[in-house]
């Protein structure tokens, strides 16, 4: 069932309040990065994988293992990843392994899956 959005009745332009969102909204510059940071995470193979580098440092084979897929698959999730600096990586002899880039990382994903885990107790509640 589509939600249906309520809208104004009235057309009422509150000065005030659109001023002051104009004054402390980031530059336009900004909000595109912050865009591009969250297309990074609409992508379920890169979730898996920031998943895995949530809990220790992985190689690339183990990854691949991991997900059942090829490493050049997961060479390209990476390289976007690396991109973003969500992850970094370190090379031990012929073995590359990643981890995160830095803890603020797991922050963002831990409220996105908080977000998600919630609505779907409440839509359990209410079914």
């Amino acid at each position: 069932m589509a939600a249906t959005i309520e809208i104004c009745k009235d057309t009422f332009i509150h000065k005030d309040a659109v001023e002051k969102l104009k004054r402390i909204t980031p530059s336009e510059e900004t909000l595109y990065s912050l865009s591009e940071l969250f297309k990074v995470f609409g992508d379920t193979t890169r979730i898996k994988i920031l998943f895995m580098l949530f809990v220790s440092e992985v190689c690339v084979c183990d990854i691949a293992a991991f997900l059942n897929m090829s490493q050049s698959a997961i060479s390209h999730q990476l390289r976007i990843l690396k991109q973003m600096r969500l992850v970094r990586f370190r090379r031990q002899g012929k073995t590359v392994f990643y981890s995160l880039d830095d803890n603020h990382i797991k922050r963002i994903f831990d409220q996105g899956l908080e977000h998600i885990l919630e609505r779907s107790r409440g839509e359990r509640s209410n079914g």
